[in-house]
């Protein structure tokens, strides 16, 4: 988050009115919805996981034990379950989608 100092980007009068609410304390302008982005979107991390989640069910799909998962991508049991939980869902609602239309 960057500060900007509103006397520097607003109108005089829109300052002075602002003042009336907020003199001298600090106020946080969040952005519009439309340039709102959802977490990892701006650094690419929600698709690399996304990524790595679909490898780690192909791998135990095509074999690999929750043992040898937790070794390769250094997650905790509990984590690759939960991995495999949701992607087995994601799979079948995809299926399922597929055979609807």
């Amino acid at each position: 988050m960057k500060y900007a100092k509103a006397q520097d980007v607003l109108p005089e009068e829109i300052v002075k009115i602002i003042q009336e609410y907020v003199d001298g304390k600090y106020l946080y302008v969040p952005r519009k919805n439309e340039n709102h982005k959802a977490w990892g979107e701006k650094s690419g991390i929600k698709n690399s996981l996304k990524v790595r989640n679909n490898e780690i069910y192909k791998k135990y799909i095509d074999g690999a034990t929750i043992n040898e998962l937790t070794q390769e991508y250094y997650l905790s049991e509990k984590s690759i379950r939960r991995i495999l939980g949701q992607q087995k869902r994601i799979f079948s609602q995809s299926l399922q989608n597929c055979l609807l239309d």
